[in-house]
């Protein structure tokens, strides 16, 4: 499976048409815990998308991973979209089609103009936010919907956005970008990207925190959904993305979720 099956099964989970040119296949494992745990279905819903997060990196610092291992209910192995850049993507995995169907093909940020999950929701009547860092490609491709924007400095301002927020939408999409600025200046394991690594597990923690609190009268479900993985390119001397290798497509997504408390 491909990160294209985010949209149609959260579609299913909060019971809303997916998007018309979405695929149809969807995260079953994902649907039968959530069945298990006594939930027959999501009212709210926050995706948390850190750049640049590969499964990679995970298996070369599982104790990176700790803090939120504690937290997660369920962990889908899916692959990236090709080419493996950040708006190619998030367009893939929020429409739930294919580059050539959705238009961005390489490193491009138009406005897309197909039908995502965003449109989805607006169509059922729900409240949907995206908060970014400005000027970022999840900050640009998604715009000129009747949904609210968020457009901060960078991440912490992102995650206090979002913290503010939360209460008055039914979903949310939290992007972060700090882990990729490092990696395209140093390589993917250096101290500066650990570093960055750890403040994303952290926001999302923080995230999942106050969701607990807030969306504790329905029944929700945090996502933590990275775009692509990253590599370490010799010929540049730092790191990179965009080929097709295990680096850059695999990938690995967490779920938490909790029933009307």
């Amino acid at each position: 499976m491909d990160i294209r099956t985010l949209t149609p099964t959260i579609c299913r989970l909060m019971q809303v048409e997916p998007p018309q040119f979405s695929i149809t296949q969807v995260q079953e494992n994902l649907l039968s815990a959530i069945k298990r745990d006594g939930i027959d279905r999501i009212e709210k819903c926050l995706i948390f998308a850190p750049d640049a997060i590969g499964k990679t990196i995970h298996e070369k610092y599982p104790d990176y991973f700790s803090v939120i291992n504690r937290i997660i209910n369920h962990t889908e192995f899916l692959q990236s979209i090709y080419p493996p850049k950040t708006p190619v993507c998030f367009a893939s995995m929020f429409s739930g089609t294919l580059p050539k169907k959705h238009g961005i093909q390489a490193y491009a940020r138009p406005v897309l103009k197909i039908d995502t999950i965003f449109d989805a929701l607006l169509r059922s009547n729900k409240k949907v936010a995206i908060v970014a860092v400005q000027n970022s490609s999840i900050d640009l491709i998604f715009r000129n919907r009747k949904i609210d924007y968020y457009s901060e400095i960078y991440d912490n301002e992102v995650i206090e956005k979002a913290l503010s927020i939360l209460s008055q939408y039914d979903f949310i999409v939290v992007y972060n970008q700090e882990y990729d600025d490092c990696l395209h200046k140093t390589e993917p394991y250096s101290k500066q990207c650990l570093n960055a690594l750890a403040h994303h597990n952290q926001a999302y923690i923080k995230l999942v925190q106050k969701i607990r609190s807030v969306w504790k009268a329905s029944n929700w479900l945090a996502v933590y959904g990275p775009d692509h993985g990253a590599h370490y390119d010799e010929t540049k001397g730092i790191g990179n993305h965009g080929e097709n290798i295990p680096e850059d497509m695999d990938l690995l997504h967490h779920y938490t979720y909790s029933p009307v408390q």
